[in-house]
C-alpha cells in the first residue's frame, strides 16, 4: 500500500491505462530529481524567477501523485519567490517537500519496478 503518494488522480487521467499510467511514473521518477536540483540552486543563489520557474513546473505533478503536504510546500515556495524572501525563511520548506518527494520516488521505484 503506497504511503507516500496516491495514484488516483493518475488513475482517473489515465482511464486506468497501466501503460499510460506507467508512462506518468516513469516520468515523474526521472524528472523530478533534476528540477528539485534547479529550485535548491535558484535557493542557494537567491535567483527566485529561477527558483519559481522550477515550482511552478513540479507544481502539477506534485498534485497529480496526490502528495499533499509536499503540494502545500511548493505552494509556499512559490510565494516566497514572489516575495522574493530571504533564504532562511524557506530553507527548512524547501527541505521537507524535497524529503516528501524522495520518499515518494523511492516507494515508486520500488512498487512500479521503475
Amino acid at each position: 500500500m503506497a504511503l507516500y503518494y496516491n495514484l488516483a488522480k493518475v488513475y482517473a487521467l489515465s482511464d486506468n491505462d497501466p501503460e499510460f499510467v506507467n508512462q506518468i511514473l516513469t516520468l515523474f521518477v526521472n524528472e523530478i530529481p533534476e528540477d528539485l536540483a534547479e529550485i535548491k540552486e535558484g535557493i542557494k543563489k537567491m535567483d527566485h524567477k529561477h527558483a519559481y520557474a522550477y515550482a511552478h513546473k513540479v507544481k502539477p505533478s506534485l498534485d497529480l501523485l496526490g502528495l499533499k503536504m509536499a503540494f502545500e510546500e511548493i505552494l509556499q515556495i512559490e510565494a516566497w519567490t514572489k516575495s522574493e524572501g530571504e533564504k532562511k525563511e524557506i530553507k527548512e520548506t524547501f527541505k521537507s517537500m524535497k524529503n516528501q518527494v524522495e520518499d515518494a520516488i523511492k516507494e515508486l521505484r520500488k512498487d512500479f519496478d521503475l
